[in-house]
């Protein structure tokens, strides 16, 4: 699956074109290689992302299938770290 559709899918970004904009900035890592929208990301890599001021690390337990409710999107990833970013 292309990670602006996971960050999407996963609720872990509000809409896929707010994730593709991030990746194109330079703000989106899968296992710490930059990656653009379009990259495939599957299970057990990690992604890391800065958006909405935090800098999230996740682990990726399972691909969806389709749509995923807000409330099930958590079973499917692992959060390693959330930390608010310093504002210069």
């Amino acid at each position: 699956m292309r990670i602006d559709q996971l960050l999407n899918k996963l609720c872990l970004i509000k809409t896929r074109s707010i994730a593709k904009k991030a990746c194109d900035k330079k703000l989106v890592k899968i296992n710490d290689k930059i990656a653009k929208s379009s990259s495939k990301v599957f299970q057990d890599d990690v992604v890391e992302y800065q958006i909405y001021g935090y800098l999230t690390i996740i682990s990726v337990l399972e691909i969806p299938k389709g749509n995923v409710s807000k409330v099930n999107s958590t079973k499917f990833y692992e959060i390693l770290k959330r930390e608010k970013m310093e504002i210069e």
